[in-house]
């Protein structure tokens, strides 16, 4: 029987996965929504992308000093600040009048997001140990599989019954519930306390705008270059100034470097993917908000299986070797996508399941306590980068070939041989003998 204080770190656990469906259910939810907003709202057509690029940009952006926040200021304090805001910044969404005030209200949401992701696995880390703790981090991949399922679902139904505005209330009660429950995780720091960087965060913010804004706006393409130039010059400013953004020792493990160009490609298929396939159903096929997310549930619904049989058995039997798996079922789907749309995304979302969770779990092994809040923070901006590319390149793509979903299915099948490649280079032979020895969540599935 568990004692009082064990109890009260588990159910502890609950408001931390909760806030991680929040921030899930707040991308999968909006993405339904994004042609029925611009439709009241208005605007140019590129703002259906920056109603999730909004979001995910300054989310990329400030995952690692948020990050480096909690490891400073307590992750359990950061965390509540964090929720707060994100709460405040719904009702911002949910109130908004023109496109540009949804699109400022989603780039405040992205930062506070940002507070809350990188602590729930120090915090997890913290309260956790033993037996318990491989237990607690597996539990992320069957929430954020549900989550995954029950958004597009979710934003559909909410849309069609009554408005979108509602989509963006749906925060609040799930917020106050979590602000509630926090208070019953212990607080945590890290044991290297390293001050903030605001002149590496400010290059890093200048150069992802400047290198994913013309791909959104398909104009202005000399801003790629110097957003390119401009995160070198953060490469070189983190070399000069003893990288107290980063901790360059996460680069000195074996494939990390890798899992972070995986990261980028993999779930730049994943989320510009999914906006394409709710475009193509709502613009396209004049499909209604509700069956256009229904088009969506095989794919969330067999990428929740597959994450959760991945957590529970395969990881253990097939060790990283999963990745190939599931990389090679999402190019089945992919590839009979072409003809076969609804039963293909099935497929594709089995692969999803089975890659997330092999990938976090050989991306995480190799992470010591100390590194944790610079490594969740770096692992979860990479994530969020590659999701803010894809919404911009296969967006753009499927909006300038409205009729046809196969160019974009193209150019996924691409970035999907390109995760292939990297995915290999993640499996070095040391990490493989390691892949066992610390085990790290199934996915964020983000």
């Amino acid at each position: 029987m568990r004692t009082e204080a064990e109890m009260r770190k588990w159910v502890g656990l609950v408001a931390l996965l909760v806030a991680e469906a929040m921030n899930l259910l707040d991308a999968t939810i909006v993405q339904v929504a994004a042609p029925v907003i611009h439709g009241e709202l208005g605007g140019a057509t590129s703002d259906i992308q920056w109603f999730g690029a909004a979001y995910t940009l300054p989310f990329a952006a400030l995952l690692i000093t948020g990050g480096r926040l909690g490891d400073l200021a307590g992750r359990r304090r950061v965390f509540r600040i964090g929720v707060t805001g994100f709460v405040l910044a719904s009702i911002g969404c949910a109130l908004a009048t023109q496109s540009g005030v949804l699109i400022g209200a989603r780039a405040i949401q992205g930062a506070t997001a940002a507070a809350i992701i990188p602590q729930t696995i120090g915090l997890i880390r913290s309260a956790f140990s033993g037996p318990d703790l491989p237990k607690a981090l597996g539990s992320i991949g069957p929430v954020m599989g549900l989550a995954g399922i029950s958004g597009p679902v979710l934003g559909g139904v909410i849309t069609e019954v009554t408005s979108w505005r509602v989509v963006f209330l749906v925060n609040v009660p799930l917020g106050l519930a979590v602000l509630g429950l926090a208070r019953l995780v212990p607080e945590s720091r890290s044991p290297l306390r390293r001050g903030l960087d605001l002149p590496g965060t400010g290059l890093l913010i200048a150069g992802s705008a400047l290198l994913v804004f013309p791909i959104l706006q398909s104009q202005h393409w000399f801003l790629a270059p110097i957003g390119l130039a401009v995160l070198a010059a953060c490469v070189l400013q983190q070399r000069a100034t003893g990288a107290r953004l980063l901790e360059l020792s996460l680069f000195a493990r074996p494939g990390f470097g890798a899992a972070l160009v995986t990261s980028t490609l993999f779930f730049a298929v994943l989320s510009g993917l999914t906006l394409v396939v709710v475009l193509h159903q709502q613009l396209t096929l004049q499909h209604g908000v509700l069956r256009a997310s229904l088009a969506l549930l095989p794919w969330s619904a067999a990428s929740g299986v597959s994450s959760w049989c991945a957590g529970q058995w395969l990881v253990q039997r097939v060790d990283s070797r999963l990745m190939y798996a599931g990389l090679g079922v999402l190019l089945i789907g992919l590839g009979a996508a072409h003809w076969w749309l609804i039963p293909a995304l099935g497929v594709a979302g089995a692969g999803v399941g089975l890659f997330t969770t092999a990938f976090f779990t050989e991306a995480l092994s190799r992470v010591e306590p100390h590194e944790t809040g610079s490594a969740a923070g770096l692992l979860n901006a990479v994530q969020q980068f590659g999701g803010t590319l894809g919404v911009a390149g296969l967006g753009s793509v499927f909006l300038s070939h409205p009729t046809t979903l196969h160019p974009a299915l193209l150019i996924a099948t691409a970035a999907v041989l390109g995760t292939l490649g990297s995915a290999h280079l993640m499996r070095s032979p040391r990490s493989r003998r390691r892949v066992h020895a610390a085990p790290g969540p199934a996915a964020t599935g983000r």
